[in-house]
């Protein structure tokens, strides 16, 4: 929206600092603005945590609870995976996995703030699923610093091991130090396909794939073979749908 007259005249009257530390937070305010969730109308909040109740790790389902607890530290608390899961999966994909026992859904859009607490490395790595009917059977995002057709794509297991099915993603993630939060965004709607994935810059996907293989299912934390915290986790979706137990019984 272009500035009114009177105020682009009065601008002569302040010195230039003035006007370019004006000009500079504008900037500013325009770029969050445009990095604020937008959320389609139809869309409803279906869960919400913020993971400060030590009973939130009950909302999960996990190959190996003992490779999670609840974490506090600067007024932040977080799901926080603290050591390689005693899981060995039937077919070659992530060890550590914790899914949402509900909600089931379709399309869905999840936020959620993440750090990876690990050592610096190619593969170094935090995952997040969706589309999860059971241990063989799913979708995730795979987010590490060095891109390969292993590793910072979005992938699908289908009764085999994971396949690489991204279309776009970037060179890698830029965890940066230990304990470096980050928001990231997923995407997904079932009628074109499509799977976006953001990081930090919620205005430009990092990651794009299509694939509607798996239709109904449900969305999770977790990473291959590192460790990580995850903080105020928000989904919305359209709609619900009835929901299943017993994924790694």
């Amino acid at each position: 929206m272009p500035l009114p007259l009177h105020l682009i005249l009065s601008f002569k009257s302040f010195p230039m600092k003035y006007v370019m530390g004006l000009f500079i937070l504008l900037s500013c305010s325009i770029t969050l603005w445009t990095q604020e969730s937008v959320i389609p109308e139809s869309y409803q909040l279906v869960y919400e945590q913020d993971f400060h109740s030590p009973s939130s790790v009950k909302d999960f389902e996990m190959s190996d609870p003992g490779a999670w607890q609840i974490g506090e530290a600067d007024n932040r608390h977080f799901l926080s995976l603290i050591n390689q899961s005693n899981y060995q999966p039937r077919v070659r994909s992530p060890f550590n996995v914790a899914v949402l026992k509900t909600p089931f859904l379709r399309d869905f859009i999840m936020e959620i703030e993440a750090a990876q607490t690990g050592r610096e490395y190619g593969h170094r790595d935090l995952c997040f699923f969706f589309g999860f009917v059971n241990p063989s059977n799913f979708y995730y995002v795979h987010m590490a610093s060095k891109t390969d057709d292993h590793a910072n794509n979005i992938f699908i297991v289908n009764d085999e091991p994971r396949k690489k099915i991204s279309t776009e993603t970037s060179s890698g993630t830029a965890w940066a130090e230990t304990n470096s939060w980050h928001k990231i965004r997923i995407v997904r709607t079932i009628e074109d396909g499509m799977i976006l994935v953001y990081f930090d810059d919620m205005t430009s996907p990092v990651m794009r794939a299509e694939d509607t293989h798996f239709d109904i299912g449900r969305i999770g934390l977790g990473s291959f073979d590192d460790t990580g915290n995850f903080s105020n986790l928000k989904v919305w979706a359209p709609k619900v749908y009835e929901t299943k137990k017993g994924l790694f019984d």
